[in-house]
């Protein structure tokens, strides 16, 4: 099917034709041309590849994350889901809590929690991926706005430099004949049509992928606000202040006791001694 149209468009020979009456200017810019096709293309096919692999790992994901109660258990499993944006955003939070769970935890009736402050560091972790990761999902989209924005205009450049150099032509030949004309002007529009050819596969996938990228980029936020949530409902301390200073006066207390009993019990042994 697709040789059935391509075969009118190419087997007319008319695109073989035109480049050969292209001018040297007209050739350097159909050159330039491929050149940026040949990057745009490449964007196309990783990015599309990153993408199409992001949201199916990305899926495995939170299928396997949202099944645990605790969030660290997925990370106790050593489970890997490498090349989803939410995995890298999930241990990028679980190692700054463990870490603050090590170096700076809070007895809670034998558990280990963190305080509100260690817990805005974690959020600040979660927060730094989520930017790191968009950054990642964009990068080399500004080759594809620039073969979409800059093609034509590539292309329209060639054109009109074409047609000025066969109207010179033409004025300095005294003739102004249709068919001293047309091979100047089919080689000048040579130029546009390559244009267009760069221009409008990566205008449709620049397009399509900007819409993916904003979904993926939308998931990541959420599902930081939904981690954030279960560390702050299963490692934070958020006892209220009463219950904290009775706790304290309580600790302090038993503290107090203790060294009571322990100068009381070497007064009666000193004591005993003499």
């Amino acid at each position: 099917m697709i040789a059935s149209i391509l075969h009118p468009i190419l087997g007319s020979g008319a695109l073989q034709f035109a480049f050969e009456k292209a001018t040297t200017e007209g050739k350097i810019t159909i050159g330039s041309l491929i050149i940026v096709s040949l990057f745009s293309w490449t964007v196309i096919l990783t990015k599309a590849w990153q993408l199409t692999r992001a949201r199916r790992v990305a899926k495995k994901f939170f299928e396997a994350y949202r099944v645990t109660r605790d969030p660290l258990e997925l990370a106790r499993k050593q489970t890997d889901f490498d090349g989803a944006p939410a995995f890298e955003l999930y241990n990028a939070g679980v190692q700054e809590l463990s870490y603050q769970l090590e170096n700076n935890p809070i007895d809670v009736r034998g558990q280990k929690r963190i305080s509100s402050t260690s817990f805005t560091s974690v959020k600040a972790a979660l927060e730094r991926t989520a930017a790191e990761q968009a950054l990642s999902l964009e990068k080399g989209m500004i080759v594809l706005s620039t073969a979409v924005a800059g093609g034509p205009f590539i292309g329209l450049l060639g054109t009109v430099w074409g047609v000025m150099e066969t109207f010179s032509g033409i004025a300095k030949a005294n003739t102004a004949s249709l068919t001293a004309m047309a091979p100047g002007v089919a080689g000048a529009l040579i130029a546009t049509v390559v244009g267009l050819f760069v221009a409008i596969p990566a205008m449709f996938a620049y397009n399509f992928m900007v819409t993916s990228i904003r979904a993926i980029t939308q998931e990541l936020d959420a599902f930081a606000t939904e981690f954030a949530t279960a560390v702050e409902h299963a490692h934070v301390d958020n006892r209220p202040i009463g219950e904290e200073i009775t706790e304290a006066n309580q600790v302090l207390a038993t503290a107090i006791t203790q060294a009571n009993e322990s100068l009381l019990s070497r007064l009666t042994s000193l004591l005993q001694s003499r």
